[in-house]
Parts: C-alpha cells; sequence; structure tokens
C-alpha cells in the first residue's frame, strides 16, 4: 500500500513583483539580485490574498487534476510558516473554504522544509488506514514576516501555494519513502525575531546567509543519497529533483555534489523566488503541467529550512 500522487494544483498572489520594481524601494538592483539569487520576479499577496485563500485555490486545482471532489477527501495538512492566524490551524480554514464538513486537518510547520514533513506524516497516516485521500499542502504569505528595509532577505521571498492530492492504492507508484532531519542547535540561522509567548508580536524573518547556504548543500547532498539509498536506486535512476527553491546557487552546488546534470532538476526560483513551504509543490505542478514530469517518472523532492530542518523524498509518479 503506498501513497500515490492523483492531481497536483497551485497558486500565486495577482500582483507580480520585478527585481526593478522592487529596486525603486530597497538599496539592490537587478543585476545584484540575479547574479547572487537567480530570482527575477516574485508574487506578493495583498490584503485579500492569505495562506489559507492561496491554499484552497491550489487544493481545487490539484482536485480538478485528480478527477476528485472535496467531499471525497478525509485529511488535509498544510504546510506552513505563515498561517492565517495563531489559531485555529489554516487546514481547518481551507478545509471550510473547500466545503468539506468533516475531516482530519492540521498545520505542519518545519519552515522550509515543512511541505516534506506535511507529506511524510500524510503518507504514513494512509499507510496506517488513518485516512484514504488526503490533500497536502504548501502554503505561504512570507511577504508578511519581510523587512523591507534589510535588502539582503527581502529579496529573496514571495508568496503561493503548491498542493497534492494523495490516495492509499496498492501498485509500484506512489511515495517510496521519506527521509527527515533536524538540528535545533542550529535554530538562530534562519528565525523570525517574535512570536505570541516571546514578543506577543509577529516579528520578521532573520537569516545569516553564508552558514545557512553552507549547511544547505552538506545536507541536502546527504538526505538525498541517504533517501535513495533506503529504496535501493542511485542518481543515475532518478529522472527529476524538485528541490526547495531557496537559491539558483543552491540549487547549482548542490546538484554538483551529487553529480547531477542540471537539465534534470526542476528550477523555478527565478520566477517564484523562496516560497518556503510552497515552493516544493508548486515546482512539482508547474513540471507536471508542462509536461516535464510524467506518469512512472522517478522523482526525489528536498528542501532545508529554519531549525534547520531538512529531507526528501522519493516517488514513483
Amino acid at each position: 500500500m503506498r501513497s500515490v500522487i492523483l492531481g497536483s494544483g497551485s497558486a500565486l498572489p495577482k500582483r507580480v513583483v520585478s527585481n526593478a520594481e522592487l529596486a525603486e524601494k530597497v538599496d539592490t538592483s537587478d543585476e545584484w539580485i540575479v547574479e547572487r539569487t537567480g530570482i527575477r520576479q516574485r508574487y506578493i499577496a495583498d490584503e485579500t490574498e492569505t495562506t489559507a485563500t492561496l491554499g484552497t485555490d491550489a487544493a481545487k486545482r490539484a482536485l480538478d487534476a485528480a478527477g476528485m471532489a472535496a467531499d471525497q477527501i478525509d485529511l488535509i495538512v498544510v504546510a506552513t510558516a505563515t498561517p492565517d492566524n495563531t489559531f485555529p490551524a489554516t487546514a481547518t480554514k481551507i478545509q471550510a473554504l473547500l466545503g468539506i464538513d468533516d475531516c482530519i486537518a492540521f498545520d505542519v510547520a518545519a519552515v522550509c522544509t515543512g511541505f516534506l514533513y506535511a507529506l511524510s506524516v500524510a503518507d504514513s497516516m494512509l499507510r496506517g488506514g488513518n485516512a484514504k485521500r488526503a490533500l497536502v499542502i504548501g502554503s505561504e504569505t512570507f511577504s508578511r514576516i519581510l523587512d523591507w528595509e534589510d535588502r539582503t532577505t527581502c529579496v529573496l521571498f514571495g508568496d503561493g501555494a503548491g498542493a497534492l492530492v494523495l490516495e492509499a492504492r496498492d501498485g509500484d507508484a506512489g511515495i517510496l519513502t521519506t527521509k527527515l532531519h533536524a538540528q535545533g542547535k542550529h535554530n538562530n540561522l534562519l528565525y523570525v525575531d517574535g512570536g505570541p509567548s516571546t514578543t506577543q508580536t509577529v516579528g520578521h524573518l532573520r537569516m545569516k546567509g553564508r552558514e545557512v547556504f553552507r549547511h544547505a548543500v552538506v545536507n541536502l547532498a546527504e538526505v538525498l543519497e541517504e533517501t535513495l539509498g533506503e529504496v535501493g536506486l542511485s542518481n543515475s535512476d532518478i529522472d527529476w529533483v524538485v528541490p526547495h527553491q531557496a537559491n539558483q546557487r543552491i540549487l547549482d552546488a548542490t546538484a554538483k555534489k551529487l553529480g547531477l546534470p542540471r537539465e534534470k532538476v526542476i528550477i523555478t526560483v527565478d520566477q517564484h523566488a523562496n516560497t518556503s513551504a510552497a515552493s516544493v509543490p508548486l515546482a512539482f505542478d508547474v513540471a507536471v503541467r508542462d509536461g516535464r514530469i510524467k506518469r512512472g517518472d522517478l522523482v526525489v523532492m528536498e528542501a532545508m529550512g529554519g531549525g534547520l530542518t531538512w529531507g526528501a523524498a522519493a516517488l514513483r509518479y
């Protein structure tokens, strides 16, 4: 019994913000941003767009792709670091917006690795018989927690959502394995300087970029090899890597360390910037819809985020 992906979907805010537009308000330039990150634009949510509304739109598209009605879902897991409210869980708001009367619904918080944590939890629950069909959603409005006077961080992030519909089925397709890690001793490398139990404010994102980069390249390469080893596969078996879209330099360095050609790496960071927990499912959906990822392909997803947390998943689509 495996968790099979029946459909994917994604959603982006209406407003596109180019590097040039950002440079009008921040001490930066298009050349500086592209050279250091590969980012050319990002999507920024307006006051009517929230983590819940973006997640709902992505979920609806995933359900349409799966040919499934919302009331057939009995589990919703949302990965987010920017929930609409401290509580209730954003998953319950999405449940209501989808018109689902009753199902399991909760959030997972592991920042940029959040979608892989959510995917692993949903996979375990499906294989364990707690549910039959699940929506796994990564949705973020990171623009709400950015310090727009800090050019080292505000140029890196954007808003968006991605979703997968999973169903427990027998067969060769589906999630083969997931591997998750965390090292809380590095929690000061990427964090938000606020929270209900400390400052009672939302706070802003803070990052020590060079140290995060160093950990990312090592950790992502190791967890990808660990994941493949778990199911007896090698790098040459991979059809596509769908990485967290943090920075073009990290993507290139990780691929080089693994000996993977760039042509096998799905890259959307130039168009979407870093959308945290939304980036992996968003990039996956883009590649499915443009025809790159096809049924039967071996796909590896990987991500690293604040915590530090990191992980990977291998699946047969």
